[in-house]
Order: C-alpha cells, then sequence, then structure tokens
C-alpha cells in the first residue's frame, strides 16, 4: 500500500514537471523563420537590409546635365585694365610746390594733381611773350614797308624781306602758343607754375611725389596711377595645347583666396598672337567687372573655364567613383536600399570631380558618398555564395 502511494506522488511530480517545461516553451519567443525570403543576389547589384546601419553612410543624389569644365583650373592674375589706367609724368622739370593730391582720392579727368614750379614753363612763356612782341614789330614794319612801296619809296626787294620777316615772326609765336597748349597753359600765364592733371577719371592708386621733390620728366617711375578700379583685367597663361579651347566672348569663373566662397564673372578679351618658346604658353586677356571694388590689382585667382551653354555633360563628386584595374565604377541606386554597379567612362578628371562621358544618363539617383562601402557589401554577398 505504501509503494503504490508513493509511486502515484512520482507520477504527479512528473506531470507538473512536464507540464511547466510545456508552458516554459510556450512563453519564449518564436525564432525568425528560417524559410523567410531575401532579396534575390544579383552580381553586381546590392541589397542593404532594412535596419542596416550602413544606410546612414550611404548618400545620393538626382543626376543632370550642365556646363562642365573643358581645362583644369588656371591660375590668373588681377591687373589694371589699361582702357581707364593712366601712369602720369610731368612733361617739364620743375619742383612740387603744393600737397601732391592723395592716394584713394577720386579724380576726374582734368583734376589738378600737384603743381611745379618750372623753369621749363618759364622759358615756355618767355618764348611766347617774346614771339608775340616779334609778331607785333613784325606787324608795324611790313605795314610801314607796305605803304613806303606803294609811295614807290622802297623798292620790291625791301617789301617782300619784310614780308618774310613778319612770316618768321608768326611761325615763332604760333610755336611757342602750341609748346603753351600742349601744356595746358594759358596764354596769358606769365609765373612759371605748371599744374600737372589727370587724363582720365578714376582713383588715384599710385603716388610716388612728396611736396619739394625735384621731378624731370624721363623719371622711371611714375609720379601717379589714376585708374578706374570698377574695370579690371585678368590675366591667364594657356598652354599652346589648350588655346583651341579659349574663344574671345567666352565666359569664365575665377575665384580669388579673400572670397572663395564666391565666384566673379570675367569674359575673354584678347588672346596674345605671340607663344612664350620658354613655356609654351599664350597669355588671354579677360575683361573683369568689379563694381563693389573688393577685387583688388595684383591679387591671385584661380579660372575654371567652362563649356558653351550648349555643350552639357554630367559632373559627378570624385567620391561617387571607384576604379578597377583600368576601369572606373559607380553605384546608382535602383529603389529603396537596393544599388547597381554600372561601369562609367570619364573625361575630364578634376580635384573634387569629373566629367562623365558615358555610362550615365540624367535623372538617375546616384551614390555620391559610400560607394565603397556597398563594393565592399557586394563582394560579402559574393563571397557567401561561394559553396563551402
Amino acid at each position: 500500500m505504501i509503494k503504490k502511494i508513493h509511486h502515484q506522488r512520482k507520477n504527479h511530480l512528473l506531470s507538473g514537471i512536464l507540464i511547466a517545461a510545456l508552458l516554459t516553451a510556450c512563453s519564449e519567443p518564436v525564432e525568425k523563420d528560417p524559410t523567410v525570403k531575401q532579396p534575390p543576389k544579383v552580381p553586381g547589384e546590392v541589397f542593404l537590409s532594412a535596419n542596416s546601419p550602413k544606410k546612414a553612410y550611404v548618400k545620393t543624389a538626382n543626376l543632370s546635365l550642365s556646363q562642365h569644365p573643358l581645362l583644369e583650373p588656371l591660375a590668373g592674375k588681377i591687373t589694371y585694365n589699361e582702357k581707364v589706367t593712366s601712369r602720369i609724368n610731368s612733361p617739364v622739370a620743375g619742383r612740387v610746390i603744393s600737397n601732391p593730391i592723395a592716394l584713394g582720392t577720386q579724380v576726374q579727368a582734368g583734376s589738378t594733381l600737384l603743381e611745379l614750379d618750372s623753369p621749363d614753363v618759364a622759358a615756355a612763356e618767355a618764348d611766347y611773350a617774346k614771339g608775340l612782341a616779334d609778331l607785333t614789330l613784325a606787324q608795324k614794319a611790313l605795314n610801314r614797308q607796305q605803304e613806303l612801296f606803294a609811295g614807290k619809296a622802297v623798292s620790291q626787294k625791301d617789301l617782300e624781306q619784310a614780308q618774310d620777316d613778319f612770316n618768321d615772326a608768326r611761325s615763332e609765336k604760333q610755336r611757342a602758343q602750341d609748346r603753351l597748349k600742349n601744356l595746358h597753359i594759358n596764354s596769358q600765364q606769365t609765373d612759371g607754375h605748371f599744374s600737372l592733371r589727370s587724363p582720365v577719371p578714376g582713383i588715384v592708386v599710385e603716388r610716388n611725389v612728396n611736396p619739394g621733390l625735384e621731378v624731370r620728366p624721363d623719371l622711371d617711375a611714375p609720379l601717379y596711377v589714376v585708374s578706374d578700379i570698377k574695370k579690371l583685367t585678368l590675366l591667364m597663361e594657356v598652354f599652346e595645347v589648350n588655346i583651341g579651347k579659349i574663344k574671345i566672348g567666352q565666359k569664365l569663373s575665377v575665384v580669388v583666396p579673400a572670397y572663395p566662397n564666391e565666384v566673379f564673372p570675367a569674359t575673354v578679351e584678347y588672346i596674345s598672337q605671340v607663344l612664350d618658346e620658354k613655356t609654351r604658353t599664350i597669355q588671354v586677356r579677360c575683361d573683369l567687372p568689379n563694381k563693389e571694388g573688393r577685387l583688388l590689382p595684383g591679387m591671385y585667382a584661380t579660372i575654371t573655364i567652362n563649356s558653351d551653354p550648349k555643350d552639357q555633360a554630367i559632373v559627378i563628386p570624385l567620391t561617387a567613383v571607384f576604379t578597377e584595374g583600368d576601369s572606373d565604377f559607380v553605384f546608382i541606386s535602383l529603389e529603396k536600399d537596393h544599388y547597381k554597379q554600372i561601369p562609367v567612362e570619364i573625361g575630364l578628371r578634376l580635384k573634387n570631380e569629373a566629367v562623365v562621358k558615358s555610362g550615365l544618363q540624367a535623372n538617375e539617383q546616384l551614390v555620391t558618398e559610400g560607394a565603397l562601402m556597398l563594393r565592399t557589401e557586394e563582394e560579402v554577398e559574393s563571397d557567401s555564395k561561394k559553396p563551402e
């Protein structure tokens, strides 16, 4: 009887353990069904799972056609526009007796820059005064000879001599007057002073004169440089192999270190007809507007030569390109989390971007960042398909 009761208790205990095990099994989460369908493995294509952390490193951009660079960026230098610039020297010797006009002063054509006490001007004024007096005397002598000749008191020869003397005096007076006129000196002036004037409007950008300085016409440096700095010139040297891509009237994009995030427009104005045999380059002059006056002569510039507006191509960042062997590749996005590797032909390759000759179309979604990561993911998927 005791054995029977013990056996029954043992059965009840085993039943309880079995029931508890079943309940515990039911309470545990169900493992994922290994038969859930995965995206098909296609060579050259990559699928990222919806919760993949790698998605954060992939960035895409919509492709479009645009103007594209024709050459690698060129170095250039900004200079004065010679059409609106004047380097001014004194045409006469003398001593500065006024306070020369200051740097940065806005002047008009004809504005006085400085005044000189000039022996040359004094001599020119004296020559004019003498010429005027000699002409007056010669005129009187001629009138007298004409009266005497009319009364048959002098010969024809005497009259002709008086006429010659008058003509010579008139020529000398005209010569002296023209000299004053060339110096912009009034014929009534007699003080020997000379006013140096600006022939063009603009700003005084250089000054090499001080009060009391003795000046001469043959000084090496100009006394003043006056220029309209709202109109500048950009100089660049182009290698002969690239000169065929430069045309008069072509638009350029200019960047200077002072304003690295701003682009200034320029236009090709003149292409030199002479090749520098040492550097094998040709100088190109470009018109560079400077309405706000922020650009300065002497600044260095980086110049981008773009294609004609009608000549458009796809330009992509170099971060999107990876190379295998002799070929270049990129990834495009086919749909969400689905990417495809395609070969491209690169034309001009620049520092941060490249011009695509073939392989891409407008409106495709290009992977601009994360291409190498996708390539690595593709290799992992390919290795996982190999038999063990």
